[in-house]
């Protein structure tokens, strides 16, 4: 039965009885406790524990992994020693335990158990968290102590069973008007209103027979996404006229790349790729776009809000304009590293553009790495996150799995990224105006671009470049820049040839 099921309150005395052979915290004749069945509680945490203890707990130890569990209340102070595990509430002791022995994982499942019983006891927040939130917290506590990046992934179809929702849209992004209609401004590719018909610019002017102007914000927002799914009459205003259109909501699908090809009948114009996440998916999309425009001129990698942890995927995409040369080192811990590199040969040789911002991280910053030490690309926009991680994926038997960030990545020629970043050969930041970018592009064709290659320079701190290339808030107008200077980049040879040989 899965653990979700059996966090509810109650308040429940422990005492040391014999379960299974060996010393145990609870009765064995007494399963079920106020409604809990305690063993199958403990058997989960049992298998969360062994399973991490494969991982060799990332470089950390079950202590770490017990003690934080303090996470969940200021209150709490856990001490896990060689001999006891005892919780402090404020300034008295709520509960004091022998400590298993090592790899007795039932002892330690039964003891996670009855600490969280006994934190649930003395904090009604805990106690009135809903099942699969309060499974959540608990197992994320756990995961936080061992790795601060990692996390319990809970199982969409778990929870869609026992919460009986689960969020959902009719697929739009808009804003009021002047009037206070509601104006469309974008469209989800699939989703509802996209099978509707419904395009940018039409205006929504009455929802289930009430005017859009007399309707908050908030009910507004509740109509377009909810829990679970919902429908919704709506009167659109149109280039063509009024219509009626019934939307219900669905759970909208982003794919993990996207491809704009803008034509250019003299050059065969320059193709967008846009990748959210790092995926075999993603590479799929990208190789058949590649193969679908074979005579275009240039290729802009925007990679400013990608991510990605699975380094084979990364490889391929990187094999792709790369061919068969290192692209990133994974660092385990206490192993050695293991060098990543693509098989076959490049399937383009045009020039590429690779975008990017402080929310590019794990292989995605790897990626930008192989574009820039093999001059295959110019590396533009701001520093990258810094967060170059691979994650050990663990499933569970209840359907969720952990997620444990327990490798770091390095680029294909070992140099760290990870805590440090991918730096830009063109920062964004600093020619956002026309005449910063005529000014700049006039340096690079006389041969005065002087700027400091911080990929090569690693004696600068990461704070200090990130500090003299910061980040674009503004997003419209950082979407111009990057479209500007990179068309201007591809479409002058010479520029180019400059800039990626920097």
């Amino acid at each position: 039965m899965n653990i979700k099921k059996l966090f509810i309150s109650f308040v429940m005395a422990i005492t040391v009885v014999t379960h299974a052979g060996a010393e145990s915290l609870f009765f064995e004749d007494e399963p079920v406790q106020d409604g809990v069945k305690v063993f199958e509680v403990s058997d989960t945490f049992a298998e969360i524990y062994q399973k991490l203890d494969d991982v060799k707990w990332g470089g950390k130890s079950i202590n770490v992994a017990i003690e934080s569990l303090e996470k969940l209340n200021s209150s709490a102070h856990i001490a896990a020693t060689d001999e006891r595990v005892v919780l402090v509430w404020d300034d008295a002791i709520i509960a004091n335990f022998p400590r298993p022995a090592a790899n007795d994982w039932n002892g330690f499942g039964e003891i996670t158990t009855a600490l969280i019983l006994k934190m649930r006891a003395n904090d009604a927040r805990l106690r009135n968290l809903s099942e699969s939130a309060m499974y959540q917290v608990v197992v994320d506590a756990l995961m936080r102590g061992l790795d601060e990046n990692g996390r319990y992934i809970y199982s969409r179809a778990a929870q869609v069973h026992e919460d009986g929702r689960i969020l959902t849209s009719v697929g739009i992004e808009g804003v009021r008007d002047e009037r206070g209609n509601f104006r469309v401004l974008g469209i989800y590719k699939g989703a509802p209103a996209d099978t509707a018909g419904i395009r940018e610019g039409d205006l929504i002017i009455e929802i289930n027979g009430a005017p859009t102007v007399s309707m908050t914000d908030a009910q507004l927002a509740a109509i377009m996404a909810g829990f679970n799914s919902g429908t919704a009459k709506i009167k659109l205003a149109t280039p063509n006229g009024n219509r009626d259109v019934v939307l219900r909501r669905a759970t909208v699908v982003l794919a993990d790349a996207d491809v704009v090809h803008r034509s250019d009948p003299k050059t065969g114009g320059i193709l967008e790729v846009v990748v959210h996440k790092i995926t075999d998916g993603a590479v799929s999309i990208v190789n058949e776009a590649l193969a679908r425009y074979p005579d275009v001129s240039g290729i802009i990698m925007d990679l400013r809000a990608s991510t990605g942890d699975d380094e084979r995927a990364a490889a391929k995409m990187a094999g792709l304009f790369i061919g068969s040369k290192p692209v990133m080192r994974i660092v385990e811990t206490a192993r050695d590293e293991i060098e990543v590199i693509p098989g076959g040969e490049a399937v383009t040789d045009v020039p590429v553009v690779v975008l990017m911002s402080d929310m590019t991280r794990g292989t995605a910053e790897a990626l930008a790495a192989a574009f820039y030490d093999n001059e295959r690309g110019v590396l533009v926009g701001t520093p990258t996150a810094g967060r170059a991680r691979i994650a050990t994926t663990i499933d569970l038997d209840n359907g969720g799995a952990l997620e444990l960030m327990n490798k770091s990545v390095k680029t294909g020629n070992g140099r760290a990224i990870d805590g440090r970043g991918v730096f830009p050969i063109v920062c964004l930041s600093n020619i956002r105006t026309a005449q910063q970018q005529s000014a700049f592009f006039l340096n690079v064709i006389n041969n005065d671009f002087r700027a400091q290659d911080f990929n090569k320079d690693s004696s600068v701190s990461p704070d200090a470049i990130r500090k003299g290339c910061p980040v674009i808030t503004n997003g419209a107008d950082e979407d111009a820049v990057a479209a500007a200077v990179s068309v201007k980049i591809l479409t002058d040879k010479k520029v180019y040839n400059r800039l990626v040989a920097e």
